[in-house]
């Protein structure tokens, strides 16, 4: 079992910058692939990027390239998303997954159903 904890979310300006962080624990070593996900309000969770817990394999939902950034630190267990130049339409409530399966093939890392492990969100919420 892996448990998940994200932090960072907050109220920034549209244009500003926040970093979140997804710090892991209990059975780590069995992750494989990492995913960050959001969900507005009325809306379904969607993709916003993910990458090997190894590291590489960085995969960004198009309306985040080039402004967003996953990246890790095994040593201290944690998965970060660096979000710039936000705007307005990303405020949402953004989780950290993982699951022990490269999701790679067949692009099921885009596929929120595909992750074993959950975090309990965080709130990023971007003012005009």
């Amino acid at each position: 079992q892996v448990q998940l904890v994200e932090s960072g979310g907050g109220l920034v300006q549209a244009g500003g910058s926040l970093r979140l962080s997804c710090v892991a624990s209990g059975r780590t070593f069995s992750m494989y692939t990492i995913g960050w996900f959001r969900q507005a309000p009325g809306k379904e969770r969607e993709f916003v990027a993910a990458m090997r817990w190894s590291g590489g394999s960085t995969r960004y939902a198009d309306s985040v390239k080039g402004r967003f950034t996953i990246s890790g630190d095994n040593d201290k267990n944690t998965v970060y998303l660096q979000m710039n130049s936000l705007k307005p339409e990303d405020t949402a409530v953004y989780y950290c997954a993982a699951d022990p399966r490269s999701l790679y093939s067949g692009g099921y890392y885009l596929n929120p159903h595909a992750y074993d492990w959950w975090g309990q969100g965080t709130q990023v919420t971007v003012s005009s």
